[in-house]
């Protein structure tokens, strides 16, 4: 089996293993972007996990001058190489913008192989480039994304998927299904569970005392039940069991119209969302490109960008690296925490 150096990293600077994501999306490239910001370096040792061929034909392509070094056999980088971890499992070329199950197996192979270097601590957290839903289940991964794979590869049993940008940290009461199934989700039991979860995880994450909003499910909060009765029949006394029996600084149910831009002027730590575009509208319109994903509750800090593949504009250069870069930042930053 490969393995890899890590006589010489200290752990000082935190170690972080960033997945290349599908090869035929943006992954390589924003990869290959971020860290080529030499000042992102010092925050951590990257170690990408992918192909070095596909990344080295993508550093050609960007004209970017960045030394890439294989470090999957154990060879020690330079200085100024930036450290590879070498899967060498893509075979023959990847079509830019096509999804395809070779590249799914292959990215799903990178995830695999982070896991596996954060068992053997060679790696103290992972950043991961976006995947594709499709190419993985062709590759023959059954999985929504990556949450639940990486909750399955760690044996995690509650997790839950939250955005941070800047001030602002949504954390969702549901992920990647239809509206309809969603409300019938916002029951209290579910919700006083993630409230839990949530004083649990970013507690320990921020290592402070946390603030906790929630946010309605229907407009306006319901307007005292006028448009809607699940703000009085389940968030409210799940807010109200929290407080009083868990002591848990948590308060609502707030119009979702507005509490997102309050939590993201700092006035809460979290805010929790009912649903899934509840929380991603709100981020990506207040910051999109600098905003992270963290998956919540697993046991090594995982990070990834607030947007998918963009097959769309795959291999043509003009992919934004910011949320990429942020990701590697926060989970650096997560680590030391």
């Amino acid at each position: 089996m490969n393995d890899i150096n890590t006589e010489n990293l200290s752990h000082q600077t935190p170690i972080i293993g960033i997945t290349m994501g599908d090869a035929a999306g943006i992954g390589p490239e924003i990869t290959l972007k971020a860290l080529a910001d030499e000042n992102l370096r010092t925050f951590c040792r990257p170690l990408i996990i992918g192909d070095l061929r596909v990344l080295r034909k993508t550093a050609a392509a960007l004209g970017l001058s960045c030394e890439l070094a294989d470090v999957s056999a154990g060879k020690t980088p330079g200085p100024d190489q930036i450290s590879v971890f070498d899967l060498k499992n893509i075979k023959g070329e990847i079509k830019a913008g096509e999804e395809s199950g070779a590249a799914g197996k292959a990215s799903a192979q990178y995830i695999e192989t982070a896991i596996r270097l954060w068992r053997e601590k060679k790696i103290d957290a992972v950043a991961t480039a976006p995947i594709s839903k499709k190419a993985i289940s062709l590759g023959g991964y059954d999985y929504p994304g990556h949450t639940e794979f990486l909750a399955e590869l760690t044996g995690t049993k509650e997790f839950a998927m939250s955005f941070f940008a800047g001030d602002l940290r949504v954390v969702l009461l549901s992920t990647h299904i239809s509206l309809r199934d969603a409300i019938e989700l916002v029951v209290k039991d579910n919700l006083i569970n993630l409230i839990k979860f949530i004083n649990r995880t970013l507690t320990n994450l921020l290592n402070r005392k946390v603030r906790i909003a929630v946010a309605g499910l229907n407009p306006h909060a319901s307007e005292g039940g006028m448009f809607g009765d699940e703000e009085q029949r389940e968030i409210i006394p799940a807010i109200n069991d929290c407080r009083e029996k868990y002591g848990i600084d948590v308060t609502g149910a707030y119009s979702p119209d507005t509490i997102f831009l309050r939590g993201y002027k700092g006035e809460f730590d979290a805010v929790v969302s009912c649903y899934h575009d509840q929380a991603t509208i709100a981020v990506k319109c207040l910051s999109f490109g600098t905003s992270v994903n963290v998956t919540l509750g697993l046991p090594i800090v995982r990070t990834s960008v607030d947007h998918g593949t963009a097959f769309d504009i795959a291999g043509k250069g003009i992919a934004d690296a910011s949320s990429m870069g942020a990701a590697i930042k926060l989970a650096a930053t997560l680590v030391a925490n």
